[in-house]
């Protein structure tokens, strides 16, 4: 045991987390700081990067403070974010040209109809393992390049940075230091070409994105740089692992071998599996991606991505008002008529795996005149786990494996409902860990193992799960999952 602690920057979403670990890799506190939506009339979605960095600064000095701990024993620190994100600044100044194009804005769709109508779709995703799509990082940079005038400006004289989350917030803990990302986030972008490990020539002159402007891509647990967290500590410590939050928690649920998969529950979701040294390049609507690199090994995985799964509560509870609080829709569900066909379909901005249908608008269906309120909120949990499960499906096919294991992480797998009826819905265990912070554990995990604080095995024997095994018959399930398909067949009708 090490009298030393590792901090990890958990930069999602709805907010920055700073988690801090003890020397035998338990987390012992959190510190939350939450930022603005910056969401417009069109339904565009943004985020305030010189907000975002000032948070991740006061997360990390409240953490220290309230463990009560010296910040002379913070050993180094992991990184983990929000993925497709776009970020753009300056490079002399660390300057946000614009606000960040969050992953969930769907602004960047005429381009990617442009791309497509010029015939280039294959050719992306042949390159980067991902369907086109403006949910990822390459379109939301062409419209940032298009349409912000401080960009095109910075990009002409070569001073502009655009990349991940994780390359801005590395790039302002360094004092401009270190302009960089990881594989993982690298792999994202839509400009990267996930075989020879580098951004494309070829994909960037597609989007008109100058190379220039994109990170350095290093290894998930390299050495990325110095950090004194703006004073926070009291000596510089090294910034040791960068990946993106649904590869974090790949690695923070122990999935390190071919087949072993997880679902992240978060404002969207993430079902990866981990698919080994060599990349399996979908057929279904799944991404191929790069799960992590360590030590120069790289790990590839199969990955579908949902735009709304914990939003979806956030809206029955902010937007609806159909709840006070996510711990009432679990009340709710059990309580609501089990002959109900009231289905969900979340669209609220297009939907994402395996669908890919940018254009698409939520609905809700099946609604009879018992329905109420008990109900619409069991269809927007219900929702998640058919979401889930439309993606477990196709990886089973991609990849011939008909026996998964899913491990789930976020939020709302406290909801045993849910975790139950997704169980159910998979026809396959579920299995929850005690602690549901699995995308700061992965970074704190990988940089404590790059800086010798930690053993992986040890670290990975001492996870605990609850397990859910279904318990539907076939006939039930089928059932359920028709209904799901006909309501999301809707969308294309």
């Amino acid at each position: 045991m090490s009298d030393a602690y590792m901090l990890s920057i958990d930069q999602s979403t709805q907010g920055t987390k700073a988690l801090l670990f003890d020397g035998n890799g338990h987390l012992i506190r959190r510190a939350d700081i939450s930022h603005r939506q910056l969401i417009n009339e069109a339904g565009w979605v943004g985020h305030d990067l010189t907000e975002i960095y000032q948070n991740t600064v006061a997360a990390a000095a409240k953490v220290i403070a309230d463990a009560g701990i010296d910040a002379g024993r913070i050993a180094g620190l992991g990184i983990t974010n929000q993925r497709e994100t776009a970020a753009a600044w300056l490079r002399s100044t660390g300057e946000p040209v614009c606000e960040a194009v969050v992953w969930q804005c769907a602004r960047a769709a005429a381009i990617c109809d442009e791309i497509e109508k010029a015939g280039y779709a294959d050719e992306v995703k042949a390159i980067t393992g991902i369907p086109l799509s403006p949910y990822f990082s390459a379109g939301k940079m062409a419209w940032i390049l298009r349409n912000v005038p401080a960009a095109k400006d910075a990009a002409r004289t070569g001073n502009l940075c655009m990349g991940p989350i994780d390359s801005y917030v590395i790039y302002r803990l360094t004092k401009g230091a270190a302009f960089a990302t990881d594989y993982s986030n690298a792999s994202r972008t839509q400009v990267f070409d996930i075989q020879k490990l580098e951004f494309s020539d070829r994909i960037c002159e597609i989007f008109d994105i100058p190379k220039n402007c994109l990170p350095a891509v290093y290894d998930s647990n390299a050495l990325y740089g110095m950090t004194d967290l703006d004073g926070v500590l009291p000596h510089p410590v090294p910034i040791h692992a960068s990946m993106g939050d649904s590869h974090g928690a790949l690695f923070g649920q122990g999935c390190v071998l071919p087949g072993m998969a997880k679902a992240t529950h978060g404002t969207g979701s993430s079902v990866m599996m981990n698919v080994g040294e060599t990349p399996v390049i979908s057929r279904l609507g799944l991404a191929s991606s790069i799960a992590f690199c360590m030590d120069g090994k790289v790990n590839y995985c199969l990955e579908g991505n949902i735009n709304y799964t914990g939003a979806v509560i956030t809206w029955l509870c902010k937007d609806l008002g159909l709840l006070a609080n996510a711990g009432e829709s679990e009340v709710l569900a059990r309580a609501a008529n089990p002959n109900d066909t009231t289905y969900l379909v979340p669209a609220f901005t297009g939907l994402g795996a395996p669908y890919w249908n940018s254009e698409a608008k939520g609905i809700l269906c099946g609604l009879t005149r018992t329905s109420g309120k008990a109900e619409i909120v069991r269809a927007g949990l219900d929702c998640i786990a058919y979401q889930i499960g439309d993606i477990v499906e196709a990886m089973r096919i991609e990849t011939g494996l008909s026996d998964i294991e899913l491990r789930a992480d976020g939020g709302p797998t406290r909801n045993a409902y849910l975790m139950q009826f997704e169980s159910n819905v998979l026809n396959a265990p579920v299995l929850v860990p005690e602690n549901d912070e699995l995308s700061g554990i992965g970074a704190a995990y990988a940089a404590g193992i790059a800086l010798g604080l930690y053993d992986q095995d040890a670290l990975f024997a001492q996870v605990q799960y609850k397990k859910y095994t279904p318990n539907a018959d076939e006939e039930w399930r089928s059932k359920k999952v028709d209904g799901w398909k006909n309501a999301v067949g809707m969308l294309h009708k």
